[in-house]
């Protein structure tokens, strides 16, 4: 995992600007620049908004007594959706306007449904490896036998 991570912190900026010189070069160097700067502008707009809206559902949801798993996973994807708009460039823009659209959140989910499998109670579906089963021995003891009362008195091992 870190080396896919190393990977994507050198390919994004270098992909971010072979993008920018592609569109500076047909559109312009201001109009590049108003453009980074508007979708930035218009997608913190639209993150706020639907991060409101978001949050209004899930504290619904918890009022009813019910877990808001969706709304969880949409605030997630929101607040990455509004990371990658507030970083300069188109690809990093695109990905997050992406993520604001409720159907291909949808998917993501379900994508990834497929993968965590988990109940709603927190426990894993499936048992751990070696069955989850701690061996042991135990013995039952008598409440009365513990405080020293009824027929047990005599036992030697409860002797001072």
């Amino acid at each position: 995992m870190p080396i896919l991570l190393l990977l994507a912190i050198i390919a994004v900026p270098l992909v971010e600007i072979a993008v920018f010189i592609q569109v500076g070069e047909a559109i312009g160097l201001m109009a590049t620049l108003v453009a980074v700067v508007l979708g930035t502008m218009v997608g913190v707009a639209v993150v706020k908004q639907q991060g409101l809206a978001v949050l209004t559902r899930a504290q619904q949801q918890m009022d009813a007594g019910i877990v808001p798993d969706r709304e969880l996973f949409d605030g997630v994807c929101l607040v990455i959706a509004g990371f990658l708009i507030l970083l300069p460039g188109f690809v990093t823009d695109t990905l997050g306007v992406l993520l604001l659209l409720p159907p291909i959140r949808d998917l993501l989910r379900s994508g990834t449904g497929r993968f965590v499998k988990v109940r709603r109670d927190g426990t894993p579906r499936r048992p751990s490896p070696g069955g989850g089963v701690i061996e042991g021995e135990f013995e039952e003891v008598d409440e009365s036998a513990r405080r020293g009362e009824g027929p047990h008195d005599s036992d030697p091992r409860s002797l001072p």
